[in-house]
C-alpha cells in the first residue's frame, strides 16, 4: 500500500478520491483548513490530517516537512468557485502554491505526482479531444493549469518522478455544488419549478465524479506518465442531461428551454478520448 499526500480533500472531486484510497487500504495524509470535519468523515486508523488556513499559500519548507514518508501525491486542490473560477486571480495563487508544493516533492524524491487538469487546457474543435490534441487555454483558469502542467512535466522529468496529469471533463454527482447544473435541476424539479434554460444543443463529455475518481486513482498506481483523459468518450447534449433528470420526477414539462440565450463563446462540442489504465 501506498503512502499518499492528498490535496483538497473536501473538495468535489478530493472527497470521491479519499473515499477511493481508504477503501483500497493506502495511508493517507490530507493537507486541509480547519473545520474540515464539517465537510468530510475520515477512517482515522489510516488517514491523518494536516491542517493549514491557506495550502497556496505554504512555502517549499513547509511542505518539504509534510512530505516526511510520502511517497505519493494526488494534487486535487484548486480554486473552483461556480461562475467565478474561470478569470479569477486566485489562478495565480493556485499555480504559485503548487510549484512550492512540485519544490518540495522534488527534493523529497517522491516515487509518483498526479496533478490534476482540465479539459479546456485543449483547443477546441468539432473533433474528439485526445492527448495529441494542441493545447490553447482561452481564461486564466485553464492557462494555469496549463502553465502547471508544463512545468511540472519538465521538472519531474529532470528530476526522474513518476508524473501524470489527469485532464478532468464535465463531472457530475454526490457532493455538487448547488449552484452547477445537475443540482440546480434537481432542486428546481422537486419543487416544481419551470427551469429556464438554454436551447441545450451543447454536447458534453458528462462523467461521474464517483467514476473519474476511481479513474485517478487506478492512473495513480498505473505505469502512464504524462497528460491522461479523465472522461467517458461519449457525448450528451445538456437537453439530453435535462431531460433524464427531469424524467425522475415524470416533468419534462418544467423544462423550459430557448428561455435563456446561448452563450455565443460557449463550445458546442467538447468530448474527450478517454485513456485506459
Amino acid at each position: 500500500m501506498a503512502h499518499v499526500l492528498l490535496t483538497g480533500a473536501t473538495g468535489f472531486v478530493g472527497r470521491h478520491i479519499l473515499q477511493r484510497l481508504e477503501a483500497e487500504g493506502h495511508t493517507i495524509l490530507l493537507t486541509v483548513r480547519p473545520n474540515w470535519q464539517d465537510r468530510i468523515t475520515i477512517n482515522k486508523k489510516q488517514t491523518r490530517v494536516l491542517e493549514t488556513a491557506d495550502l497556496f499559500q505554504e512555502d517549499a519548507t513547509w511542505w518539504y516537512d509534510a512530505l516526511d514518508g510520502i511517497d505519493t501525491v494526488i494534487h486535487a486542490a484548486w480554486y473552483a468557485e461556480p461562475g467565478i473560477y474561470l478569470t479569477s486571480e486566485k489562478n495565480l495563487d493556485c499555480l504559485c502554491g503548487t510549484l512550492q508544493l512540485t519544490k518540495a516533492a522534488a527534493a523529497r524524491k517522491l516515487g509518483r505526482f498526479v496533478g490534476l487538469g482540465t479539459c479546456i487546457e485543449y483547443e477546441i474543435s468539432e473533433n474528439p479531444l485526445s492527448l495529441d490534441t494542441p493545447l490553447a487555454p482561452t481564461t486564466p483558469y485553464s492557462a494555469a493549469k496549463v502553465a502547471a502542467y508544463q512545468t511540472l512535466q519538465q521538472w519531474f522529468t529532470h528530476e526522474d518522478i513518476s508524473f501524470l496529469w489527469c485532464r478532468l471533463f464535465y463531472l457530475f454527482g454526490a457532493g455538487e455544488h448547488p449552484k452547477r447544473l445537475v443540482p440546480f435541476l434537481h432542486d428546481k424539479l422537486q419543487r416544481g419549478e419551470v427551469v429556464d434554460l438554454t436551447s441545450g444543443t451543447q454536447v458534453r463529455d458528462f462523467i461521474d465524479v464517483k467514476t473519474a475518481a476511481k479513474m485517478i486513482v487506478d492512473g495513480t498506481f498505473s505505469q502512464t506518465r504524462g497528460a491522461a483523459n479523465i472522461c467517458t468518450g461519449s457525448g450528451r447534449t445538456v437537453k439530453e442531461l435535462a431531460e433524464g433528470i427531469a424524467d425522475i420526477y415524470g416533468r419534462r414539462d418544467l423544462l423550459n428551454f430557448g428561455a435563456r440565450p446561448d452563450n455565443l463563446v460557449d463550445p458546442p462540442y467538447i468530448v474527450g478520448v478517454p485513456t485506459v489504465f
